[in-house]
This record gives structure tokens, sequence and C-alpha cells, in this order.
């Protein structure tokens, strides 16, 4: 849980309460919003994440979800 906060303050640049809350989500539901971005960007993010996780041994999954769009 600590790793999943970690990751949310410095990928994705979230304050430790906005972490804290996205990781229970995580814990509870199984997945949670870290943020919107382009798509670009947001690919760059999974990448980096991804090798944080790894380097560190750490089995989390990040993934990139289009947007819902509102009518």
């Amino acid at each position: 849980m600590e790793f999943v906060v970690f990751i949310l303050q410095t990928v994705f640049e979230r304050s430790e309460s906005e972490a804290l809350q996205i990781m229970l989500k995580v814990h509870n539901e199984g997945m949670g919003v870290a943020g919107l971005y382009t798509y670009e960007i947001a690919e760059m993010k999974v990448v980096k994440v991804t090798s944080i996780a790894q380097a560190n041994e750490f089995p989390l999954l990040c993934t990139i979800e289009e947007a819902a769009t509102g009518s």
C-alpha cells in the first residue's frame, strides 16, 4: 500500500491525502483513477510506473483507459 502511495505522489504528483484516497479505492475495489491525461502522457506514465514497479519487485498493474465523454 505504501508503494502505491509513493507512485501516486511521485509519478502522478498527487498530494498525500489524494494518494491515500486513491490507494484505498484501489485496495477496496481493485481499481482507481490516478489522473486524466492525453494519450501520449498517459502512455509515458504507465511505462514509468511499470519500470519502477518491476525494479522494486512489486506486482503493480497500471493501465490506460479512454475517459467516458458526457452528453
